[in-house]
């Protein structure tokens, strides 16, 4: 049976040199808007113990437009700024449900570029799209076909540190189930092998990062010789930044087709609840933990299980996948990194990353039927000894991110 989800398409374009030029005062505006309107949040929260609503922070607006110094809000579309608005509600609304922290500031140099335009903001016309205070289309390249009938609910326009203009279309589309199989995967995460499966097979680590390492500290040394507030300066860092922006679009690009193959060939995914952040305060691991990507391979998994009917299963963090023994069960004391093979007492041989995959995969087996998860009891760091399971705590499922 298929299901309806939100989807967006991103797309390259190529806007002339007036829309480019309309573009950067609107992302200016939209920047200034968001952040005065956090200011006069803040000034109230502290100050008076009050909260400002969207409807205020809009009247405001209103206000805004009509003073002598901010005119030129009144230059751009005010569906963008009308956007931003909302944006920085949701943030208050995530910060007062302790689901984020507190709303920051917009940088002009750090934050991203973007403009958010709704169904009254832009005019489409089959392949044609015409945006608020524009008279032509945007030069889009269309690198594939949007759902057939298909109809933009809302277009946000971005451009990257690279210089590069980019256009996405959120669209209603209709995704039906991959077809059903009884295959389970277990997942190990790892950094020399990007991925270790329960069935035995490591996938290489295409480490991006360090292929381009040569060209981007080349790159960068250009960019710190450079001026500050120089022509040559901007230059410089846009060269870094496209050095940047191949490796990414490349780890993106590996991650989408190895999360295809296994979501395609597997019901039940099994992976671990990784905290990536802890793991980057390691100075010797940090580059190549950021380079393998973990945290985007999970989210890509979560989705795509969710639109194809697959089940992701998450177990605990602490659950000692690497240190137990598949076949008898004992969890050893000690297992430093650099042990990649080890034996247990009851004379199994275990490959570290091939066993730890199996272990995860039984795990998330068993909480899949009991709808529970795994999560191992950890004694007090005076002990020196390792964990032992504790127990159960419910495992999560994948939630689709758009």
């Amino acid at each position: 049976m298929t299901q309806q989800v939100k989807r967006a398409f991103k797309y390259r374009f190529y806007p002339t040199e007036e829309q480019a030029s309309q573009l950067l005062r609107t992302f200016g505006c939209v920047r200034l808007v968001y952040n005065k309107a956090l200011e006069e949040r803040t000034r109230a929260w502290y100050g008076e113990q009050r909260r400002i609503s969207y409807a205020e922070s809009s009247a405001a607006l209103t206000e805004w437009k009509k003073a002598e110094k901010l005119a030129f809000l009144a230059e751009v579309s005010s569906v963008p700024l009308q956007q931003a608005l909302r944006h920085l509600q949701t943030a208050f609304g995530n910060f007062f449900a302790k689901r984020a922290k507190y709303p920051r500031y917009k940088s002009r140099k750090k934050s991203r570029a973007s403009a958010e335009y709704t169904r009254s903001a832009f005019k489409w016309h089959g392949r044609q799209l015409t945006l608020a205070k524009m008279t032509e289309p945007l030069d889009i390249r269309w690198w594939r076909p949007l759902p057939e009938g298909a109809v933009p609910t809302t277009v946000t326009v971005s451009r990257d540190a690279a210089g590069r203009w980019f256009v996405s279309l959120l669209c209603d589309d209709r995704i039906a189930p991959a077809p059903a199989t009884t295959n389970a995967v277990g997942i190990d995460a790892g950094i020399t092998s990007l991925v270790t499966l329960s069935t035995g097979e490591k996938i290489a680590n295409p480490k991006h990062e360090r292929r381009d390492r040569a060209r981007l500290a080349k790159a960068q040394r250009e960019l710190s010789r450079k001026a500050k507030g120089s022509a040559n300066r901007e230059k410089a860092r846009r060269k870094a930044a496209k050095v940047h922006a191949r490796i990414a679009d490349r780890r993106r690009d590996f991650l989408h087709k190895l999360t295809t193959r296994l979501v395609r060939e597997n019901q039940t995914v099994v992976i671990e609840d990784l905290t990536v952040r802890n793991l980057l305060k390691n100075g010797k691991l940090a580059r190549a933990v950021s380079d393998a990507s973990w945290t985007e391979l999970r989210s890509i998994l979560e989705y795509k299980c969710a639109w194809y009917g697959r089940e992701l299963v998450v177990i605990d963090r602490w659950f000692p996948s690497s240190k137990l023994c598949g076949n008898c069960g004992t969890v050893r004391e000690k297992l430093p990194l650099n042990v990649r093979e080890w034996t247990c007492d009851c004379g199994t041989v275990h490959d570290r990353d091939v066993n730890a995959a199996r272990n995860i995969l039984a795990a998330g087996l068993a909480a899949s039927a009991c709808g529970d998860g795994v999560r191992p009891q950890r004694e007090s760091s005076r002990t020196g000894r390792s964990s032992a399971k504790q127990e159960p705590q419910r495992a999560t499922a994948g939630i689709p991110r758009l």
